[in-house]
């Protein structure tokens, strides 16, 4: 292919939210094979998450170029550009979907780019079916060997090929290691989007940060936010922290930070989380890391990944000094790599990809799902794309070559402000009329 010759790389990077854009982006320049230049294109997929200039600014990553689209819009794109890699970083249905359309728009080619997709952190949920939903790509990437031998044992269970699983590292983990204890110390509650998912919960937690500060005068005690309100993330946050703190009286040592999460650590003495990849982030620069209990150690809360980890702790215990100490070989599983390995991670998959630059041809992407395996399934995770079953566009879907009239783009405007109205205003109001 060109890049051989050139050693200049053409990456197409298709993202659906602000943290998988993040993933996409860092994980294209990390599993470039060596000594290549990269041309970096971004695509985002047009939806409920779509982020906003803030957020795309807040993860800090750049592109040469950058643009909103459908999915149908993608996959014409793909048909002409000649792009060498080609990173997927969706939610599952969305992967299997342009891997249906890539195969459809690539039939009869022998010449295509490297197929590349994987998960943004930690997999807690879904394991099973968000993996079958990546089946496909020629590289799906685990971020820890632990994900790998998982992600392994569930294609081999159903008969699929697992070749594709390749282990790999966290793409954005970096930054000094913790030196030691700070002036003022600092404390960081880094809090999550969807988890917990109820008003009392979030509330629970949001008045123990604010407690400790006060039994903590001499700490400074910061809530890290994901999202302004009205913005969305990678998950739906119907109740933002920054609504609830409202009216609460707070002490001169708590704030809210939004932010680049790497400036925060930096800053950092303890990191507390419910099950945030923040935790992983952590780790990684040996930052004292603390996951809580409070609620639980539950599927639900994602937290019960972090069994084994030394990390788990409440803030009865935190209030009273605690300093949690993490497993060593538990971390090691996690691709958090701390012992000074995060370099080399990512070898297997640069290797992995120069040999399949380098080959003659590439062959088909051939996903697990098919209308002959998955009948009742596939079709409708297709169409919400605007794909019919056999991964061709359905009619009526829109034309790449066609910027949005005025029209269209003030439907489309009025249509995220009546989504994200439903979201956070309306839903909360239905859920607790269910309680009664």
């Amino acid at each position: 292919m060109p890049a051989s010759a050139t050693q200049t790389l053409r990456v197409a990077v298709l993202a659906d939210s602000d943290t998988r854009w993040k993933w996409g982006s860092l994980t294209a320049n990390r599993i470039a094979p060596p000594n290549s230049d990269i041309s970096l294109d971004g695509y985002l997929l047009r939806g409920r998450a779509t982020p906003t200039a803030r957020q795309l600014k807040e993860v800090g990553v750049t592109a040469d170029s950058l643009r909103e689209v459908t999915a149908v819009e993608f996959l014409r794109a793909m048909e002409k550009e000649p792009y060498d890699i080609l990173v997927l970083s969706l939610v599952g249905g969305g992967v299997q979907a342009m891997l249906h359309g890539l195969a459809r728009a690539w039939d009869g080619r022998t010449e295509r780019p490297v197929v590349v997709t994987g998960y943004v952190g930690v997999v807690y949920e879904k394991l099973t079916d968000g993996l079958l939903l990546r089946h496909g790509a020629d590289l799906v990437l685990a971020n820890s060997r632990q994900d790998a031998d998982r992600f392994k044992a569930v294609y081999d269970g159903v008969g699929a090929d697992s070749s594709a699983v390749t282990e790999v590292a966290l793409p954005f983990l970096g930054g000094d290691a913790y030196q030691g204890e700070r002036d003022p110390y600092t404390v960081v509650f880094a809090v999550q989007p969807s988890v917990p998912d109820n008003r009392r919960d979030r509330d629970y937690l949001l008045n123990r940060a604010i407690q400790h500060a006060r039994f903590h005068p001499n700490r400074e005690v910061l809530l890290k936010l994901r999202s302004k309100p009205g913005e969305h993330t990678t998950h739906i946050e119907e109740l933002p922290y920054q609504k609830l703190v409202q009216g609460k009286d707070l002490p001169a040592n708590f704030s809210l930070v939004y932010g680049h999460m790497g400036d925060v650590l930096d800053r950092t003495d303890l990191l507390v989380t419910i099950s945030s990849t923040a935790a992983l982030e952590s780790l990684h620069r040996r930052i004292p890391t603390v996951v809580l209990t409070d609620l639980g150690i539950r599927e639900g809360l994602g937290n019960h990944h972090f069994v084994g980890s030394g990390c788990l702790a409440s803030w009865d215990q935190l209030d009273a000094g605690y300093k949690p100490v993490p497993d060593a070989e538990w971390v090691a599983r996690q691709g958090v790599a701390a012992e000074g390995s995060y370099e080399t991670a990512f070898d297997a998959a640069r290797e992995r990809i120069t040999k399949l630059l380098a080959g003659d041809e590439m062959a088909p992407l051939t996903p697990y799902y098919t209308p002959e395996t998955a009948p009742g399934y596939l079709p409708g995770i297709l169409a919400r794309h605007h794909l019919g079953p056999d991964g061709t566009p359905l009619p009526g879907a829109p034309a790449a070559d066609k910027a949005p009239g005025p029209v269209r783009q003030i439907v489309r405007r009025a249509a995220r402000g009546a989504y994200r109205h439903g979201v956070q205003r309306v839903a909360p109001v239905i859920r607790r009329m269910g309680e009664l």
